[in-house]
């Protein structure tokens, strides 16, 4: 399985891991502070300045600053100038994957650090080759440059950050050879030199490393203890690419736990129960992808997409596997290497080779039934009828296909067991659910925003999160209920009642809390106005079924639904608050806070909880 380990790009002084953000306010300072500039050094620096603050979240822009600076520190003869200009540069280039362009520009660096005599640059610049040639696939030029790098910095910079991302790209190297042994050596030297310096940013990075080694080699309890170090510490930091790692890597662990039958950790974690212990990794790298999904990193949307495979594959649930199959090889074809497809493709072939069989029995069949239907006709003289039976097949065939479409259409408006009991009867009939979590959410200041954005952007926006919702909350086996405007309603444990309607609406609750964080960060870098959620839950009876006779609909009613609106409106933005009903039921798998009592219109005092997360154990 290929690994999340990734090379740590270096880009400031030997003091810094430059992988730092400079932040939307230092970039909005040094923008504001270059027109008052003079046409010298001062100016250059800006510039360089400017290319690199922009190269992670607009690196069009960066390479136009990135050009200018080299320009200018050209125009003035400054060497070093030239060479940091060149330095940041490269960084746009890498992160638009233009590995050819960020190469050349670090090459370049490199002949004017070395010429200024520059060694915490040199070897910066050095790592940073390293790491495009290894992106590229050419290992041992990669290891070559990041053991001169290495040397540079033990000599002259020991114990420095530098030096500790120079060994975990030389663990990442090792580990990509498979040679673990040496990766873990490696990656456990740059943890230490982290703990030392209580590099708290870092100390996570280097941990899930070390937990995708040991994952590597087979040693799945100290993968599950690194990564849940990591994942403890990031959670803290807010750091959403460790998290990801880490959800990735405790899951697949839990996997492999089971798969491959280690006993030991499956009785010590899960009481022996196989089951329990795959539905949590099913759980734990769903929230991974979604994650990886928000993050667009195609290196670990493939390690969690295999994972998700051979989960499926080990319940002999080829369909899905094979769903799972064409949805990762859709990403990114060019992930899909030798390395991770051979066991894939075995089993997805034999599904495809089961089904076409089936359908060509199938086919055959029919085609008897006509050759057989003919024969008879001839037998009897009446030729005739032959061209009759065939014409009825064509028609039927038509109707066949008429039909699954209008299944399709009636299962997208209705629940399949609802939809199955209309098409049965003619009719469906309400029902009482005596347990079932509804969730509403809805979006703070929709009125104000709406005013201000088009008609076409305003209409598209909602689309966008509402298909996120729709595809998180399918997920977890959600009823989508309906929408109102800006509101959005859904509920768990119906059409079919089930005992995790409650942690189910509570973890799709979560997802779509970091979709609507994720999307509105965007949308302010773009310069656009987003929106904020309210989400409300509430747990408890309703009564469910089809309204009208035109254009009907699958809804819920009574004081459970009126509830948890309630509960929404009562709730504040960016935050899941639920019910003392619904905390009941997801207390031990969720940290949740106590508001007290709430004042809910109409409804009198209430006690309410903010969802924080889920809490170590439930992960």
């Amino acid at each position: 399985m290929k690994s999340l380990l990734a090379f740590i790009i270096l880009i400031s002084s030997a003091a810094n891991l430059v992988a730092q953000s400079y932040g939307r306010n230092r970039l909005d300072s040094l923008l504001g502070e270059l027109p008052k500039a003079s046409v010298d050094t001062h100016k250059v620096f800006l510039m360089a300045q400017i290319s690199y603050s922009y190269s992670t979240i607009l690196p069009d822009s960066g390479l136009i600053y990135g050009t200018k600076a080299i320009e200018l520190a050209k125009q003035i003869n400054w060497e070093k100038g030239i060479g940091n200009s060149y330095y940041f540069r490269g960084a746009n280039y890498l992160n638009m994957s233009m590995l050819p362009e960020s190469l050349d520009d670090y090459l370049n660096a490199r002949k004017y650090f070395e010429k200024a005599g520059d060694l915490g640059k040199l070897a910066g610049t050095l790592s940073n080759i390293g790491a495009v040639y290894a992106y590229q696939g050419k290992e041992e030029k990669a290891l070559e440059y990041f053991l001169k790098a290495l040397d540079i910095n033990r000599k002259h910079f020991p114990g420095g950050d530098f030096e500790a991302a120079n060994l975990g790209n030389i663990g990442v190297i090792y580990y990509n050879r498979n040679d673990l042994e040496r990766a873990l050596d490696f990656q456990l030297q740059a943890l230490n030199i982290y703990k030392k310096k209580n590099r708290v940013a870092l100390i996570p990075h280097s941990e899930v490393s070390i937990a995708g080694v040991y994952i590597g080699m087979k040693n799945y309890e100290e993968a599950l203890k690194y990564s849940q170090q990591a994942l403890d510490a990031a959670r803290d930091l807010g750091d959403e690419s460790v998290m990801a790692n880490s959800y990735a890597y405790i899951g697949t662990a839990i996997l492999h736990i089971v798969t491959q039958n280690n006993q030991k950790l499956l009785d010590s974690l899960y009481r022996g129960n196989k089951e329990a212990a795959l539905n949590e990794a099913r759980s734990i790298l769903d929230s991974a992808l979604t994650k990886i999904e928000m993050l667009g990193d195609k290196i670990q949307l493939a390690t969690v997409y295999t994972s998700l495979i051979e989960l499926e594959e080990y319940r002999g649930n080829y369909k899905q596997a094979l769903a799972y199959l064409k949805i990762y090889k859709a990403s990114d074809d060019s992930l899909f290497t030798s390395d991770n497809n051979d066991k894939i493709l075995q089993s997805a072939m034999q599904y495809e080779f089961e089904k076409k069989e089936a359908t060509a029995r199938l086919e055959q069949e029919k085609k008897d039934a006509i050759q057989k239907n003919i024969r008879n006709a001839i037998a009897g003289g009446l030729i005739g009828t032959s061209f009759f039976l065939l014409i009825v097949y064509r028609q039927r065939n038509k109707i066949s296909k008429e039909k699954a479409r209008s299944e399709e259409l009636l299962l997208n408006i209705l629940p399949s067991e609802v939809a199955q009991e209309l098409k049965t009867k003619g009719s469906a009939d309400a029902r009482q659910f005596d347990q079932v979590t509804v969730m509403f959410t809805d979006f703070k200041g929709f009125t104000q925003i709406s005013e201000r954005l088009t008609p076409a952007e305003l209409v598209a926006e909602i689309h966008t999160c509402f298909k996120a919702f729709d595809n998180i909350i399918t997920k977890y086996n959600i009823e989508k209920i309906k929408t109102i405007g800006d509101a959005y309603m859904c509920a768990g444990g119906l059409p079919v009642a089930n005992t995790t309607h409650a942690t189910d609406v509570v973890s799709a609750a979560l997802e779509i809390q970091q979709f609507m964080k994720n999307h509105l960060q965007q949308r302010k870098q773009e310069n656009k106005e987003g929106f904020e959620i309210r989400i409300g839950i509430h747990t408890g009876t309703v009564v469910a079924g089809i309204v009208g006779v035109k254009k009907f609909a699958y809804d819920i009613w009574g004081d459970t639904v009126n509830l948890a609106s309630r509960i929404e409106s009562s709730g504040e933005a960016g935050k899941v608050n639920i019910s003392s009903s619904t905390y009941a039921w997801v207390k031990d798998k969720f940290h949740c806070v106590h508001r007290g009592k709430i004042e809910a219109k109409n409804k009198g005092e209430i006690d309410m909880y903010f969802v924080e997360g889920r809490n170590r154990a439930g992960l």
